[in-house]
């Protein structure tokens, strides 16, 4: 065994023995385990929610991230390519969570800097979830980016899937929660 083969095989043992430590996702408001809150529902296309953006509290994104991103996005809605509910990006890498409200575009209660770009709605800012009535309780998979990126190269114009594509091209790690509403 070369001095080299030694060397990387000690590398690989010690990072292998080192607890990593656990990026996590978690809100007070939703759950993984009971339907979303009427609260957290949209207020139009028949549903008559208060359309607030959920509080997310997140911890320990990996070493290397430069900044973060919070998506929340719905596979199961009846258009072929699911539904982008909030999209937000360009926070701060120190940010450990945002505030439930902080998805109204008419308040300043995201970091300086942050970006929400459009949904599937069509306009900036948190869209609540609305399934159609009948469809099994869809899911809402609210996630966490720790990018590698200072900032992403995109405005509050770019589509969910640009912001996607662009996210997946920067992810260093994610963090996630599901949680579901059927009406």
């Amino acid at each position: 065994m070369t001095r080299y083969s030694r060397l990387l095989l000690t590398t690989l043992l010690v990072a292998a023995a080192a607890p990593a430590a656990a990026f996590d996702l978690h809100s007070p408001d939703f759950s993984e385990t009971a339907p979303i809150p009427q609260e957290n529902t949209l207020t139009g296309f028949g549903c008559s929610g208060g359309n607030r953006s959920p509080a997310l509290a997140w911890s320990d994104p990996p070493e290397g991230t430069r900044s973060l991103a919070v998506t929340i996005y719905d596979p199961d809605a009846p258009t072929g390519s699911g539904w982008w509910h909030w999209v937000v990006f360009n926070l701060p890498a120190d940010s450990r969570g945002l505030r439930a409200g902080a998805g109204d575009p008419t308040r300043p209660l995201l970091p300086a800097g942050a970006t929400q770009s459009r949904t599937d709605f069509g306009t900036t800012g948190y869209g609540g979830p609305c399934p159609p009535r009948g469809d099994r309780p869809h899911r809402y998979i609210v996630t966490v980016h720790a990018l590698a990126v200072d900032k992403l190269p995109l405005t509050a114009d770019a589509s969910g899937a640009m912001v996607g594509f662009n996210l997946h091209a920067a992810t260093l790690a994610t963090a996630t929660l599901t949680a579901r509403y059927g009406r």
